[in-house]
């Protein structure tokens, strides 16, 4: 897989997770406190800067109390 798709792909889960905080109404570290994720990565998964373990995305939609699959729907 080339950089671009990463990229896009990163992107497309960062994007996922954003809407569905910001439908919650939380905060970055609204978020945080429900899941063990820093409130600072949150931010960097969303701008799709890092690439997160598969365990931070469940973290992640434990704390928003939806499935895992639903952040990764391309």
């Amino acid at each position: 897989m080339d950089n671009k798709a990463k990229k896009q792909y990163l992107e497309t889960i960062g994007g996922n997770l954003k809407i569905e905080r910001e439908s919650q109404g939380l905060s970055y570290r609204e978020l945080a406190q429900l899941c063990d994720v820093d409130h600072s990565q949150i931010s960097k998964i969303e701008k799709g800067l890092i690439n997160i373990q598969i365990t931070t995305l469940i973290e992640l939609a434990k704390g928003l109390n939806i499935k895992a699959k639903d952040l990764i729907d391309f």
